[in-house]
């Protein structure tokens, strides 16, 4: 997946804003202000994204394209390498909307219904 796709399919979800809040290669999106997806531009193979805690285990446990967030928390952040032979862009793109999907169903009602009526 290059990152011209995965910027498509990040932005195709309702409400995801994007931005370099760290520094000028680590691309984030965000859906109501909370990050679900980052990449890096100079590597764009490597994406992170949020995940359930038991899911990120199996999916570490079972998938060598699949590690622990880098830079972030191990528990609730996965690392995707889509460069990999075996990483299917259906899986990747299933990945990044169950990580929306996740953070989307965490925001608060207050919040939710403000991006809704937009």
């Amino acid at each position: 997946m290059t990152l011209d796709q995965l910027r498509l399919t990040a932005l195709g979800f309702d409400h995801t804003t994007e931005s370099f809040p760290f520094n000028e290669t680590t691309l984030v999106f965000k859906v109501g202000g909370k990050m679900f997806l980052l990449v890096d531009v100079e590597q764009p193979h490597k994406i992170t994204l949020k995940s359930f805690p038991e899911k990120a285990l199996d999916l570490i446990e079972t998938n060598a394209w699949i590690s622990p967030g880098f830079h972030m928390n191990k528990t609730h952040w996965i690392t995707l390498d889509t460069s990999s032979e075996i990483a299917s862009p259906h899986r990747i793109h299933q990945l990044v909307q169950e990580s929306y999907a996740l953070v989307y169903a965490g925001l608060t009602k207050k919040v939710r219904q403000a991006l809704e009526n937009r």
